[in-house]
C-alpha cells in the first residue's frame, strides 16, 4: 500500500513489464498489522481491486489460474495479500489459485510477524486451492552458496559480476542485503511453473492440473517446491550437471526453498515440471529409479505428475522444477504456532490490532485453532504412515 515502493518499481529497470493503470496504492503502508490491511484497506479498496481484476481477466483468451505472491510477516502482504485471495474466491469460484506466501526467519525484525502469518495461515488454508510456501531463510541460504562460489571457493564455478542474480549494486559484499538475489529464485519458481502456457512441449500442463493431481485432500495443499539448477539466467557458470543428477538434486534438500527434510517424511504426491531438450523416457527413467527411496503414502504410489516443456531457461540446457505436497512442512508450521503462542500468552501488542475496527480477538483464536487442526492432519498422516485404514480417520482429514 506504499506509494513510495510502487513508485521505485514504475522508475526501475521492469516499469515496462507491469501495467501502471493496474495498480493500487495508497499513501502508508500497514504498519506491521494484519488487522489494517485485511480489515481496513480490505474494506475501503474492496471495489478497486475487484475492477481490476475483472479488467485482467477480460484480456484472457483462456484463464486458468491466479498467481498471489505475497509475504506473511508484514500487515500488507498478510492482511491484504489474504483478502485479496478471498475476493478472487467470490469472483471467479471456479478458477485456481496458486500461491507463493513468503513465511518470515526466525531473525526477522518484525515483531509481530508471528501475529500475521498465523492469521493469515487460516485465509490461506480456506481459501487457496495450492500454496507454495518459501522461506526467507532458505532463499538466504542459498544466496549465501552462491556468494561462495563468487569468492571462487569451488574451482571451475564463476558468477557473473553483473549479473541478474546478485543484488542491484553488483555484488553481494556490503551491508545491502540481496533481496534481489532472493526475489530472482522465487521469480524463477514462477517461469518453470508457467512456462508450459508460454512454450511448446511434449507434455504441457495446465495451471489447474497442479491442484487436481497433487491436493488429495482440501486442506492440505501445500507443496514443497525445490528447483534445480539454483541459479538460472546463466548467472553461474558450473560444469554441467548429467540430467540424472538433475533429478536427484530436487529431492535434495538443499535445493529446495523451505527448510525441511522430506525424505523422512511422507509423499502424498510429487509433480516434476522439466524444461529442455528432456524426453518422457528420461522422466520415466529417473520416477522408477527414485520411487524406491522416497516414502509415499500406500494409496498413492503412482501420485506422480509430469509435465515437460521444450524450451529450456536461457543460458542451460535444461531445468526441473518439483512440487512435493509432503508432510515435511508440518515442522515449520508447529516453530510458527510456538512463536505465535510466545507472545498471545502475554498478550504482547494485542492492542495494536484490537484498535482496528472489526478485529476482535476472537479471530486470533480461531486463526491457531485453525493452524493446530492443520498440523494434527499432518500428525495422522504421519502416524498412520499413510496406510489411513480406519475409514474414520480418513473423514477427519477429507472433512
Amino acid at each position: 500500500m506504499e506509494e513510495g515502493v510502487v513508485n521505485e518499481i514504475l522508475q526501475g529497470p521492469l516499469r515496462e513489464v507491469f501495467d501502471s493503470t493496474q495498480l493500487l496504492t495508497d499513501v502508508s503502508g500497514s504498519g506491521n498489522n494484519w488487522a489494517v490491511g485485511h480489515l481496513t484497506y480490505g474494506l475501503a479498496y474492496r471495489e478497486q481491486i475487484v475492477d481490476k481484476l475483472r479488467r485482467a481477466a477480460e484480456h484472457c483468451d483462456c484463464l486458468q489460474g491466479f498467481f498471489i505472491i505475497h509475504s506473511m510477516g508484514g500487515g500488507t502482504g498478510s492482511g491484504l495479500g489474504t483478502r485479496v485471495l478471498s475476493l478472487l474466491e467470490e469472483e471467479f469460484p471456479s478458477v485456481s489459485r496458486i500461491v507463493t506466501a513468503i513465511y518470515p526467519s526466525t531473525e526477522d525484525d518484525v515483531i509481530t510477524s508471528p501475529y500475521n502469518s498465523v492469521l493469515a495461515m487460516r485465509e490461506l488454508s480456506e481459501h487457496a486451492d495450492c500454496v507454495l510456501p518459501v522461506e526467507n531463510q532458505s532463499l538466504l541460504d542459498i544466496v549465501n552458496k552462491i556468494k561462495v562460489m563468487a569468492d571462487g571457493a569451488k574451482p571451475g564455478s564463476v558468477i557473473k559480476r553483473d549479473s541478474t542474480i546478485i543484488s542491484g549494486q553488483g555484488g553481494l559484499t556490503g551491508p545491502e542485503k540481496p533481496f534481489d538475489a532472493m526475489n530472482n529464485i522465487v521469480a524463477n519458481l514462477l517461469l518453470n511453473i508457467t512456462s508450459s502456457a508460454r512454450f511448446e512441449g511434449s507434455l504441457n500442463t495446465d495451471l489447474n492440473e497442479i491442484a487436481m493431481n497433487l491436493v488429495p485432500f482440501p486442506r492440505l495443499h501445500y507443496l514443497v517446491p525445490s528447483l534445480t539448477p539454483l541459479y538460472t539466467l546463466a548467472d553461474v557458470s558450473v560444469p554441467s550437471r548429467r540430467l540424472d543428477q538433475m533429478f536427484s538434486d530436487a529431492f535434495n534438500k538443499d535445493h529446495q526453498l523451505i527448510r525441511a527434510d522430506p525424505k523422512h517424511s511422507l509423499y502424498l504426491a510429487c509433480a516434476l515440471m522439466v524444461r529442455g531438450n528432456v524426453q518422457v523416457s528420461d522422466l520415466r527413467r529417473n520416477i522408477e529409479r527414485l520411487r524406491p527411496t522416497l516414502p509415499f503414502v500406500s494409496w498413492n504410489q503412482e501420485g506422480w505428475k509430469t509435465g515437460l516443456c521444450s524450451v529450456p531457461p536461457v543460458g542451460h540446457s535444461h531445468s526441473l522444477l518439483a512440487l512435493a505436497n509432503n508432510t515435511c512442512v508440518k515442522p515449520t508450521f508447529i516453530e510458527l504456532r510456538e512463536r505465535f503462542n510466545k507472545l498471545y500468552r502475554k498478550k504482547a501488542h494485542l492492542h495494536h490490532y484490537l484498535h482496528v475496527e472489526g478485529m476482535e480477538q476472537s479471530l486470533f483464536s480461531e486463526a491457531v485453532a485453525s493452524l493446530s487442526s492443520l498440523i494434527d492432519e499432518y500428525q495422522l498422516l504421519d502416524a498412520s504412515k499413510g496406510r489411513l485404514t480406519p475409514d474414520a480417520a480418513r473423514l477427519s482429514i477429507a472433512t
